[in-house]
């Protein structure tokens, strides 16, 4: 009674490259561009790092150990780091990723006083704070306070 019912689909006149096909193909053909621009630049910057190295220069490898470089091995591909005064350590080249620029801290030059009358507290300053700045306890008043508190607490 009931015929069984399938949808086939009509070959294509012209040929059987649909449009999907042809989308694919075009996005694999950018992806592998992509992939191989991205590792052409990734190896122009390495080269361009690698140039910059020479003995006395600090750097910084790929996992984080810090030191200067003391001497370069271009045969076996390998850099003797300094990490400190008589330490070194001896790593592969392309593990040195990152040369450390050292860092110029601005110096804010240091005010002296002209006598010792800026180094000592008057009476009538300690006794009101100045600018918000909290007020210096005797020792007697520290005394006083802290048996204060420690009544509280019993």
């Amino acid at each position: 009674m009931f015929g069984l019912i399938s949808a086939q689909t009509q070959p294509q006149a012209g040929g059987g490259i649909d449009i999907m096909t042809i989308l694919l193909f075009a996005m694999l053909g950018v992806f592998v561009f992509m992939m191989f621009r991205r590792n052409k630049k990734t190896q122009q910057q390495q080269a361009q790092l690698q140039s910059k190295f020479a003995p006395g220069v600090e750097v910084m490898t790929s996992f984080g150990l810090y030191g200067r470089i003391v001497e370069i091995d271009d045969e076996e591909n390998k850099v003797l780091l300094e990490l400190s005064p008589g330490n070194t350590a001896t790593v592969h080249r392309q593990a040195v990723t990152k040369i450390v620029e050292p860092v110029v801290a601005a110096e804010e030059p240091t005010v002296v006083p002209d006598d010792a009358s800026s180094l000592t507290i008057d009476k009538a300053e300690s006794a009101a704070p100045v600018n918000d700045a909290p007020r210096v306890e005797t020792p007697e008043e520290t005394t006083r306070r802290l048996n204060d508190e420690g009544k509280k607490d019993s």
